[in-house]
Formats: C-alpha cells, sequence, structure tokens
C-alpha cells in the first residue's frame, strides 16, 4: 500500500512558482521604474564582483532562486554557486560569487538574499530538527524516525518552501489537497453527525477514490487523523495507509505503537502538535514512524546572508 508522498525537487512547475514570486518582489521593489539611487549614482559601464557570504552557519538553500532573479530581471550578472542546495555553510563562509554589472549587482541585491535568506533559514531549522530526533532513533531497536512538513506555508510558497525542508534533510508531506487525501478531525466531526465512524470513513474515501480516479486511486495516500487510543483501534481495523496521532503526550504514543503492532503492523504512524526542539527527542523516542511539524515552514528565523563587494 502506498505510504510516501511526492518528494519535491527542482523541477518545471517549482521553478515556475519562483519564476512568479519574483516577478512580485520585482515589482515591489521597481513598480516597472528603476533603482533610482542606483541610476543617480553608478556610471552606466561600471562593473563589480561580491559575494553571497553567510554571517551564521547554516544550510544553503535558493540558489536557484537566486538564478531566477538574475534572469527574471535580465540582469548582466553571473552567479558562481561556491556551495550546493543542501550544503552546510560556516559563519563567514562563501556561498555564491556574483560578477557583472555593478547597477545590476544593486540592483537585484536585495531579492536575491529575501529569497536566499528564508529558503536557507527553512533548511537550517529542519536540519536542526532532524539532527535531534536522529539521536535518538537511530539505532537497531528504534529505526530513524523521518521530520515531515505540513501545509503550514506561506501562500504562494508552499512548493519553494517544502523544497526547502527537502534540502535540510526533511521529508515532504501531501503538497495539496489533490495528491492525497487526509481524514481530519473536522471531517470526522461532520461525519459523526451523519453516523460514520472514522473506520466507516476510511471505507467511504476508498469507495469514493475509486470513482473518481479509477486509474490512479490505488496510489493515493490515505492518512486520518485520531486524538485518542479509542478512535485508533478502531482505525486500525481497516488499515489507512497512514494514521496521524494528534496531540498525543508521550506515554500515549508508545501505547499507539503498541497497539499498531498488535492490529496492523503495516500502518504507518505519524506524531503531530506539540512539536518543538524541546519536545522532538521525547516524541522521536516513541517508536512513531514520523513526526510533522508545522514550525518548519511557519516559524523559520531567515539566514542571516549578506552580499560583500570585492575589491581588486
Amino acid at each position: 500500500m502506498p505510504t510516501e508522498f511526492n518528494q519535491l525537487n527542482w523541477d518545471e512547475m517549482l521553478a515556475d512558482d519562483c519564476r512568479q514570486l519574483v516577478r512580485l518582489a520585482v515589482r515591489e521593489d521597481l513598480e516597472r521604474g528603476h533603482d533610482v539611487t542606483t541610476v543617480a549614482i553608478v556610471a552606466a559601464g561600471r562593473r563589480g564582483r561580491a559575494a553571497i557570504v553567510a554571517r551564521e552557519a547554516g544550510v544553503v538553500c535558493g540558489l536557484r532562486a537566486a538564478e531566477t532573479v538574475i534572469d527574471e530581471m535580465d540582469a548582466d550578472i553571473e552567479l558562481s554557486p561556491q556551495l550546493a542546495d543542501g550544503d552546510a555553510v560556516a559563519p563567514e563562509q562563501v556561498v555564491a560569487e556574483l560578477a557583472g554589472s555593478a547597477r545590476d549587482l544593486l540592483t537585484c541585491e536585495r531579492t536575491i538574499l529575501n529569497f536566499m535568506g528564508r529558503l536557507s533559514g527553512i533548511a537550517t531549522l529542519t536540519r536542526e530538527y532532524v539532527q535531534r530526533a536522529a539521536q535518538i532513533s537511530a539505532s537497531e531497536t528504534q529505526p530513524l524516525v523521518r521530520i515531515y512538513d505540513t501545509r503550514k506555508t506561506t501562500p504562494g510558497w508552499r512548493r519553494l518552501e517544502k523544497f526547502a525542508v527537502h534540502c535540510g534533510g526533511g521529508w515532504n508531506h501531501r503538497t495539496g489537497l489533490f495528491d492525497a487525501v487526509l481524514i481530519k478531525d473536522n471531517h470526522l466531526a461532520l461525519a459523526s453527525e451523519a453516523k460514520l465512524s472514522p473506520a466507516a470513513a476510511v471505507e467511504l474515501v476508498r469507495e469514493n477514490l475509486r470513482k473518481m480516479l479509477p486509474d490512479t486511486a490505488a496510489e493515493m495516500v490515505i492518512e486520518v487523523e485520531v486524538d485518542s487510543l479509542a478512535q485508533l483501534h478502531v482505525v486500525l481495523s481497516v488499515a489507512p495507509d497512514v494514521v496521524l496521532l494528534d496531540n498525543m503526550p508521550p506515554a500515549t504514543l508508545r501505547e499507539a505503537v503498541a497497539l499498531r503492532a498488535a492490529i496492523a503492523p503495516s500502518v504507518v504512524l505519524e506524531a503531530s502538535g506539540g512539536v518543538n526542539l524541546q519536545t522532538i527527542a521525547a516524541i522521536a523516542a516513541t517508536g512513531v514512524d514520523r513526526i510533522s511539524v508545522g514550525a518548519l515552514t511557519h516559524s523559520a528565523r531567515t539566514l542571516d546572508l549578506g552580499i560583500d563587494w570585492q575589491v581588486d
């Protein structure tokens, strides 16, 4: 049975999302006009060299976004990456070198840094979660737990932000409402009014998927959210692909893992809710397969990057 979601790599769709966002960013800065400060001060033929430099340790992400900024602004700039997306970076280390029109460099620099700083911040925070969980779960008796993102993303930025999670060593949950089923608590609340149990809701989804998507229904992950062991017991009887254990303390998560082992060992268990850098280790130690963390995207701090001019 399917258990994995589509993992985002840089492809045509993600590149198009990035380009649309870059166009908005350019409009914010230039409003189809000019960088009046730079045009007034810097001679048209002036050339320059600069470097994108990390001000702090982190994980690099967004080099392709920087390339898109340069291309979309039709800038006379050559970008020479010194690292790749997903690489660790140390303070004062050069991430990429830039050379070309001094006017274009000055006009593009903030847009480049905004994209790279945001995406590198997500990749950096993801790496920290992954490493903290790995300290607990990487053993023969406790397999490595996977850290997943959520749909708690910046509107319009979802694919880019999920790509940054992937670069940080995390895993991508469903991209949207179209590529996987997640029966959440509100679905079940409405279903209960119609006398529909969580297990019956899973079966109804299976039936309707076969009608809606006859060619691909078997490939679509079906996940259901539960908030009690009683609900889990009922749902395991129909063996959904994944069960999301919402806001359960570690002791309850351990019981859930034991219950799964007894009833439906093939079902994947995902913990979510109340996950932060202080709680991730205890959750990882319970034996769940996955932990989804909204904070990866909604609470990541921008990585401090700067552009330093190079003097010959």
